[in-house]
Formats: structure tokens, sequence, C-alpha cells
């Protein structure tokens, strides 16, 4: 493995959420808390992304005391702090009618994202309540498949959700064979693809903080546990995996940090970041 010696100073710290920043049981532990102030008083600037919405983050904001964008949906919304927003990527309308039936097809319960809006077809489907706890509000209920076609439009990002892992994949690949270019698909859980817009993904997260700030790509660093967090990995100077990360996920970062069952944010915060 490399040097876990980054190549350039580190300036700005983009962290992935579930995975990576909170514990399986979606906690912010005080350590982690406490990393985040440390690099704040080292002059170090910190953002997040996750595919969830932004009121699915807003929990984070305060503890942590956020200033920078939020970008949600991997880079599909990006808010202020307040989760006002400030630049939205949505899935082109035309095609979202056409992801939703593929997904379907594929035997997956498929959930859409509109504005503020977390539509399901069914409240007791799979990991519907999982979400509802993690994300802390509860969906709306599409009645049926067909029921989408009137909220098409304005589709910040659909998700495939099946705890047939395989099914999921498959999905996947599927979606990036039919749609190609047109949109981005990657599993940001086992159990979940996301169908964003094709600008709206992790690595166009980093070009975009990269932009704002004026800090070059290689004074950012990147944390996650991901297969879609990859692409971020890919566009900053430093990139750390979760020990909770699959192999190819950790062979991509050029350093692994421990799990985030045992404060491996702030572990990676402390080990690879500060001065």
């Amino acid at each position: 493995m490399a040097s876990h010696r980054p190549p350039a100073p580190v300036r700005l710290l983009l962290a992935d959420v579930d995975g990576t920043l909170v514990t399986q049981d979606k906690v912010l532990t005080q350590r982690a808390v406490a990393a985040v102030a440390k690099l704040r008083e080292a002059g170090i600037l910190f953002a997040i992304t996750s595919g969830r919405p932004p009121r699915g983050m807003s929990m984070l904001i305060a503890p942590l005391e956020i200033t920078t964008p939020v970008a949600a949906f991997n880079g599909g919304l990006f808010a202020r702090p307040d989760l006002s927003v400030i630049e939205q990527r949505v899935i082109p309308d035309e095609l979202t009618p056409a992801v939703i039936r593929l997904l379907d097809a594929e035997g997956l319960s498929v959930w859409v994202y509109r504005g503020a809006d977390w539509l399901v077809p069914d409240v007791h489907g799979p990991h519907v309540a999982r979400e509802a706890w993690t994300v802390r509000f509860e969906p709306s209920l599409i009645e049926d498949s067909e029921g989408y076609a009137s909220v098409s439009n304005g589709v910040a990002k659909v998700v495939g959700v099946s705890d047939d892992y395989d099914a999921v994949e498959k999905a996947t690949a599927r979606v990036r064979e039919h749609f190609g270019d047109h949109v981005s698909a990657a599993a940001s859980q086992p159990y979940y693809v996301d169908v964003t817009n094709p600008n709206a993904n992790k690595g166009a997260v980093v070009d975009y903080l990269s932009t704002a700030y004026g800090i070059a790509a290689e004074e950012i660093a990147t944390i996650g546990d991901m297969a879609n967090d990859v692409e971020m990995f890919n566009r900053s100077g430093l990139s750390i995996a979760m020990g909770n990360a699959g192999d190819e996920v950790k062979r991509a970062a050029r350093c692994v940090t421990t799990s985030n069952e045992v404060d491996g944010f702030a572990d990676a915060v402390e080990r690879f970041i500060l001065p």
C-alpha cells in the first residue's frame, strides 16, 4: 500500500455519511464530533455527501457546525446548511419513467425522491422503516407504478431496493447498459441502487467543492466505504477507505482506516489528515 503521508496538505475533507461518519446504528459519536472540531481548529474545511435527501442530513449540521454546502442525493442537490437549495441536478424528465419500469421489471421496489418528497409504493416495503428512522421523516405512499407518471418531472433520485443483493447488482448493470451516460447508477448500500443525473455523483461533488473554494483536488481528502465513493476517491489527492468497506473499495483508496463501529472516521482524521 502507498505511504500514509498525503501528497499535499489537506485543506478540505469530504466525508460519506452512512458506513463512514456514523455507526451502523446511525449514531454520530462524540469522538467523530471532536475530530471535526479539530479539523476546524486546523483551518481544514469539512463537508458531507450522501445518497440521503437534504432533510436526512439535517441532524448532522448543528453538532458538526457545518458551514459548507451539503451534497445530498450523491451530488444531485447542493444545499446550504439551512437546507435552502443552491443547485439541483435532476434525472432527465423523459428518462425517469423508463428507469422506474426497468427497476420494477428487475424485481426491485422503487422509491422516488422529488423536491422534499420521498415516495414509496408500500410503506411496509423492504427497508422503508429503517430509512425513515435514519432520515427522520416518513415517506408518502404512491398507490402503484402507474402513479409514478404524475411525479416523473424534476426527480432528483430513483432508488431500487431489494434484499436480493445479486438482483441489485444486476439491476445496476442493466441501468448502466440501457441508459449509458444519460444517468448515473451506483449502489450506495448492498440493498440499494441509486439512479441520479449523470452529473450527480460523488466525483462531481469533489469538483464542485474544488471550484467553490478554490482548492486544488490534490488538497482535498475523501473518506467512504461503498462503491459509489470510489468516484470521489479518484478525484481527490488523499482517499481513505473505511475498515468496513469491501476489498474493491479498499484497493481504490490510498489509505485504510478502522471500521465505523470503532470510530474509524475519527481515527482517519487523527492519523492521516491532521498535521
